[in-house]
């Protein structure tokens, strides 16, 4: 089961790899066009963190599969199944569609469902829970700077 568990995790950090890759870009001429909030952070600073939390994402799923309780890692497997689903919506709706509000909602789904995964990583082991903070600050920032350009588009 752990190792199942494990294996379960990574490839849901897969899916939420490929599928951020499938949809977002920052690069074309209608993001670039868009109203960007005035607080927006500079480009490098997404291509610094999201590495990072795709990584720790990883490692996350495999520590709690292999050290916390059957019931938790199913926990924690299922609020990171649901958050990776609304991240993935929000990449489609924000840049294939171009729904915005659609993709605001998606992403603050997507930053409340990590909650519930940051608790598990923290009564799994202290480090973990901390490694796992930058990526809930990430979706919690991204959500709000994705209701801007909603507000401003």
């Amino acid at each position: 089961m752990k190792n199942l568990a494990a294996i379960t995790g990574v490839a849901l950090v897969a899916i939420y790899v490929i599928g951020s890759g499938l949809w977002v870009n920052t690069g074309d001429n209608w993001y670039r066009n868009l109203n960007a909030p005035a607080w927006q952070p500079p480009d490098f600073i997404f291509g610094l963190i999201w590495p990072y939390n795709f990584i720790v994402l990883g490692i996350a799923a495999v520590t709690v599969a292999q050290r916390a309780t059957t019931t938790a890692t199913l926990i924690y497997l299922g609020f990171f199944a649901a958050s990776v689903f609304c991240a993935l919506v929000w990449a489609y709706q924000f840049y294939v569609p171009h729904n915005l509000q659609t993709a605001s909602i998606s992403l603050a789904l997507t930053a409340l469902l990590t909650i519930p995964m940051v608790v598990v990583a923290f009564r799994t082991s202290i480090p973990l829970g901390i490694a796992l903070l930058p990526y809930q600050a990430s979706v919690a920032t991204a959500s709000f700077l994705s209701y801007s350009y909603s507000k401003l588009n």
